[in-house]
């Protein structure tokens, strides 16, 4: 089968594509057939050996899959050959085959499409999880979201609104930030332009928000940290910018600010259950036509390269998908 390989710690520009093994199939596994993969910054991280996961070389990139399954482990029933499906993988989604663990396949409504299907399952994951169980976001709260028209951030700004808070899109050029409001955003703000802090004790009346989802970090984690109510919360989601940022102690101390920690990815383990109620939810608002996941870009498998410099670059827009 074709696969993007990574044979050391590189960047994207050293990944090569070429035949390879198709794995074995796992106890409580489900071999697919690989369609399209959603492209994700935790790619490029791993990669680089600078993820939570570090996998053996050589090894595929790619969290998030979709496709057919094409085989199931003994005593798996509720799959079986010709289900449409997408799965989360630790890695190895940028290939023809991929082999999931059971409990991390879903199968997609008739409607959805398998670049759709690829595009969905981490950022909207991430953001449902986020919003609803860490943030306990409310309808009459304030959310403000940082890269708002990135992959997880305009999942939390569509999400945010479906949860009934008002919210605030922060992103760095006028385009992604129109992204942002097609997708339900209340109110803007260009960082690169205007003072953070401001517009948002500007958009409150001198309150600030009450809640921050934040996949950003650097300064954007920093500006949050004065931009929030009282009582406020800040999720921090990952570093996009690069940049860990350090946390003021005394800002959370006075203003009673509780800053969480939040690695979706850890739940699959840590609450499976959590994970499968919240796709439960997710695809049914889908079917119900209340998301639309937003696919910025598509690139063929053997330019996975491209389309990782895209992320990197910062010239996308909602998801970035390889379709295979």
């Amino acid at each position: 089968m074709r696969a993007v390989v990574c044979k050391e710690w590189c960047g994207p520009e050293d990944l090569v594509v070429e035949e390879v093994l198709a794995p074995p199939l796992i106890d409580g596994g489900v071999r697919i057939a690989v369609k399209a993969a959603g492209v994700n910054f935790a790619d490029t991280l791993m990669i680089r050996g600078k993820y939570q996961v570090k996998p053996p070389q050589p090894f595929s990139p790619g969290l998030e899959i979709s496709g057919e399954v094409i085989e199931c482990a003994s005593g798996i029933d509720q799959f079986k050959p010709g289900d449409r499906v997408m799965a989360i993988v630790h890695y190895g989604g940028y290939a023809e085959e991929t082999v999931s663990a059971v409990e991390n396949v879903y199968k997609i409504p008739a409607s959805m499409d398998f670049v759709t299907a690829a595009a969905f399952p981490v950022v909207y994951g991430t953001s449902h999880i986020g919003l609803k169980e860490k943030l306990r976001l409310q309808p009459d709260e304030t959310l403000l979201v940082h890269g708002a028209a990135g992959g997880v951030g305009l999942t939390a700004v569509e999400l945010g609104k479906l949860f009934g808070a008002t919210v605030i899109a922060a992103a760095g050029t006028p385009d992604k930030l129109e992204v942002a409001k097609r997708w339900g955003a209340d109110h803007l703000i260009d960082y690169r332009e205007e003072d953070i802090r401001a517009r948002v004790k500007e958009i409150t009346d001198g309150r600030g928000a009450d809640a921050v989802y934040d996949p950003v970090g650097g300064s954007a984690f920093e500006a949050s940290l004065r931009s929030t109510a009282q009582r406020g919360r800040i999720l921090v989601v990952g570093f996009a910018s690069g940049e860990v940022p350090q946390i003021s102690a005394n800002i959370l101390l006075v203003k009673n600010i509780s800053v969480i920690g939040y690695y979706w990815g850890a739940h699959r383990t840590l609450d499976p259950g959590l994970v499968e109620l919240s796709f439960q939810e997710l695809l049914t608002w889908y079917s119900e036509g209340r998301l639309k996941p937003h696919v910025s870009n598509t690139f063929d498998l053997r330019e996975a390269e491209t389309a990782m410099a895209m992320l990197l670059g910062r010239k996308s827009t909602g998801k970035v998908v390889l379709t295979i």
